[in-house]
Parts: structure tokens; C-alpha cells; sequence
């Protein structure tokens, strides 16, 4: 058994060596492939992630109708502290919520020349213990008569969900793309290695070799292939990922929440491997279907 597979690693480094120009463009077209697959997943898991944290952000504001007097207001006061999981309540009057809008405004005061009055409404800031109970929340104070809207960021949400299906419709539309790529160049590779050798593999079947015998060595070449490919993507797609991250930190991005390094890029590097390999063996066993049928 060790003698065969010494002989099987001997021959598929000698086919490497021979046909080097065509394994190099096969590992650099895996690389590429590769790495563009990891940025489409990096991309639609950390959308996912940003929808589901902002969705765990479970927090509502209750924006209260103008000409309500006092017990109105505190009526609504005591529905929403009767709600389920309620966590926190903060009541905002019209002038507090001026105040605010001043002091963000900073040195843009003059803003708010144009504007008569104050606009703002009085409003409940709330947070709720699950997105369940936020979302159960909403559709009971949107009843409230004395109510004019509730915000609790649903449409950012559902929005950054269909930016992310969008990105996941054109990741499987490219990955099959690139696995067409590469199992294409990869399949060449081995089909030349295998062309040059053809008369020694019928010899070798005439002579009683089997089909697996002949066949591990070419395998073995699109594995390595594979591995060596999607290696090189997974080291780019890991340093290219600590530099996004660093600049982010740098930019003071850093309340935007992006899944961390370790041990994310881990599994998408084991998962790339595995492709990587899977693709290789599937392109080495394509090229030999026909010289086995000899």
C-alpha cells in the first residue's frame, strides 16, 4: 500500500513538473476563482450579520400626535409600561427633542431660520428584551389613537436583507461560473497529461492494471491543484480582510458591525480548501472517463 502511494505522489509531481505553464494558469485561475467566491461570501455574511444585529437593536420610537394634553400623554405613558418585555422607556417633549436637533445641527443653526415654530413631536423611546416582542409591540401602539407613527428601523433592515439575497442570487449564479472555469482548466491539465502518457495507460490496462491504479496519480494532480489554488486565495482573502478591518478601525467605522477576523476567515479558508480539492478531482476524473473506457 505505501509503495503505491510513493509511486502515485512520484508520478503526479513528475506530470506537474512536465506540464508546468498549464498547472501554474490552473492554480492561478483557482486562485482567482476562489478568492472572488470568498468576497461574495464575506459580502453576504456581513450583510446578514449588519440586518441581524440592527434587527437585536430592538428599540422603538413613538412619535405622539400635536394638541395632546398632559394625561393624554402620560395615558400613553402607562399602555406602553404594560407592554410585554418592555425594558426601557424615555419620554422626549417638544422642546427636549429641539434641543437635541440644535446640538446636532452643531454650526448649522442657521437651519432652522426657515422653519416656524417647532415641528418636532413629543415622542417614547422604548426597548424591548427580544426582536419578537418589538415587533408585537409595534403592531399594538400603532393602534393608539393618540399616536401619529412608530420608527423601529424595520426598513433598513428589510433593505439590507434584499441587498444581501441580491448578492446571494449573483454568488451562485458566479460560483457556477467559476466552477465551470476551473473544473474547464483544471480538466486541460490533466487531459494533456494524460494524452502524452495514453499509450502507456492502454499498455498498463493490457497488462492487467486497474482503473484505480491508473487513475490516483491523475487525481492526485488536480487535488494538489486544488489545494495549492484555493491556499494562495484563502491568504488573500485573510490579509485583504485584517486590512478592511484596520482601515475601518482607522476611519472610525468601528459601529459598524462587521464579523470579526478569528475565527470567521478560518472556516471560509477550510471551506475554500475543500472546494478547492472537490474541483480538482472532479476535473482529473472528467479527462480520464475516456482513456478508461479503453
Amino acid at each position: 500500500m505505501f509503495s503505491s502511494l510513493g509511486y502515485f505522489w512520484k508520478e503526479t509531481f513528475y506530470s506537474l513538473f512536465r506540464n508546468k505553464f498549464m498547472a501554474v494558469a490552473s492554480v492561478l485561475t483557482v486562485t482567482l476563482s476562489m478568492f472572488i467566491l470568498g468576497v461574495f461570501l464575506c459580502a453576504v455574511l456581513n450583510i446578514n450579520h449588519m440586518a441581524t444585529y440592527l434587527e437585536n437593536q430592538v428599540e422603538m420610537t413613538v412619535y405622539l400626535k400635536d394638541g395632546l394634553n398632559t394625561e393624554q400623554v402620560m395615558a400613553v405613558g402607562k399602555k406602553l409600561k404594560a407592554l410585554p418585555d418592555l425594558k426601557e422607556i424615555k419620554f422626549t417633549n417638544k422642546d427636549q427633542a429641539m434641543a437635541e436637533f440644535k446640538q446636532r445641527l452643531g454650526d448649522q443653526q442657521g437651519i432652522l431660520d426657515a422653519i416656524n415654530g417647532n415641528p418636532l413631536p413629543s415622542s417614547y423611546s422604548t426597548s424591548f428584551a427580544t426582536p419578537a416582542s418589538l415587533k408585537n409591540a409595534v403592531s399594538i401602539v400603532t393602534q393608539y389613537p393618540e399616536v401619529d407613527s412608530v420608527q423601529y428601523g424595520q426598513d433598513i433592515i428589510e433593505q439590507l436583507y434584499k441587498v444581501a439575497q441580491v448578492i446571494r442570487i449573483g454568488g451562485i449564479i458566479l460560483i457556477v461560473f467559476l466552477a465551470g472555469a476551473e473544473l474547464f482548466i483544471i480538466s486541460n491539465t490533466i487531459r494533456l497529461t494524460v494524452f502524452a502518457r495514453r499509450r502507456e495507460i492502454q499498455i498498463m490496462k493490457y497488462v492487467g492494471a486497474t482503473n484505480g491504479f491508473i487513475r490516483w496519480p491523475f487525481i492526485f494532480e488536480g487535488m494538489i491543484i486544488g489545494f495549492i489554488g484555493s491556499g494562495l486565495s484563502s491568504f488573500i482573502l485573510w490579509e485583504g480582510y485584517k486590512v478592511v478591518l484596520m482601515e475601518m478601525a482607522q476611519a472610525g467605522l468601528v459601529f459598524i458591525p462587521m464579523i470579526p477576523l478569528w475565527p470567521f476567515i478560518g472556516y471560509m479558508t477550510v471551506m475554500l480548501l475543500a472546494a478547492g480539492i472537490i474541483i480538482g478531482i472532479l476535473g482529473s476524473t472528467i479527462s480520464l472517463r475516456k482513456y478508461m473506457k479503453v
